[in-house]
């Protein structure tokens, strides 16, 4: 059976399956993460450098400042805090029963990464319609000098979504329902929701849903075929590295972007082009990544 390997993250959730653990498991993390990231915000309004805040002072909102990034990504940080502290209030598991064997999901994650990166890297150096051309946006001595804690940041951010989606979702559904429909299909539509933002994008958040959807679903199946979040991360990493400090849309989330798309993701004509292309750069890194691991 194709999904046999994601036994080893069901199996520790097989003691706390219960729907209503499920659903208090859910609000808590939720609630946890409210009251952290509000301290956090309160820390950050007196500990922030002026630089952070932008000449019209929403740089942290908007993301439109390196440091305003930085922000937005290490807060994923309190959200891995908050799943940890409900394993073990709720379920008695702990944190890297999420991820999978250690080693084996280490070592996922590097086969995984390098056959996305040699696969995505040289499409980068493709000739592009001038709607999927970017432009010069942050000095390359600024961008090196926040790479490496910008980095950590993106891994902490897609390691917190994984680990809330991939890992906590996707196997105590699996350990309760046993129709991939159920345990792949939900999270992978919960992820989407929260990709719905029409004040940023307005008639094209549905759009965007869209996409999250079937990424959501690529990283299910990686996860389900190999069981560990190794390859699920490794798909992430790459996919939000590239789209926040490659080349970022104008206006939202472009602090830490070396290069910048003339538009934003408001724009119907920009959303329209780069979609397809996007979907298929997911699609050939799940393929990439299903090859290397020879799942």
């Amino acid at each position: 059976m194709k999904y046999a390997p994601h036994q080893l993250l069901i199996a520790p959730a097989r003691g706390s399956q219960e729907l209503w653990r499920l659903g208090a498991g859910i609000a808590l993390i939720s609630a946890l993460f409210v009251v952290m990231a509000s301290i956090y915000s309160e820390l950050c309004r007196a500990w922030l450098p002026p630089a952070a805040w932008g000449r019209d002072g929403r740089g942290v909102e908007y993301a439109s400042t390196p440091w305003g990034t930085l922000v937005n990504l290490y807060i994923f940080g309190l959200l891995i805090i908050a799943v940890w502290l409900t394993l073990l209030l709720l379920h008695t598991r702990e944190l890297r029963s999420l991820f999978g064997p250690p080693t084996l999901a280490l070592r996922q994650f590097w086969r995984a990464l390098v056959a996305i990166v040699l696969l995505t890297a040289p499409l980068t150096a493709l000739p592009a319609p001038p709607a999927l051309t970017p432009a010069p946006h942050l000095p390359l001595d600024i961008w090196l000098a926040f790479l490496a804690p910008a980095l950590l940041g993106v891994l902490l951010q897609v390691s917190a979504e994984e680990i809330v989606f991939r890992g906590y979702l996707q196997s105590q559904l699996a350990a309760r329902f046993s129709h991939p429909l159920l345990w792949m299909g939900l999270p992978s539509v919960f992820f989407a929701a929260l990709h719905y933002a029409p004040g940023q994008m307005g008639e094209n958040a549905w759009v965007v849903v869209v996409w999250a959807g079937f990424f959501g679903l690529a990283a299910a199946d990686l996860t389900a075929r190999t069981g560990t979040l190794g390859p699920a991360i490794a798909l992430h990493l790459v996919n939000n590295t590239n789209a926040l400090l490659l080349a970022a849309p104008e206006g939202v989330f472009d602090g830490l972007a070396l290069y910048t798309y003339p538009y934003g993701l408001s724009d119907t004509g920009f959303i329209l082009t780069w979609m397809p292309v996007d979907l298929m750069v997911l699609l050939c890194s799940w393929l990439a990544a299903r090859v290397a691991l020879r799942v």
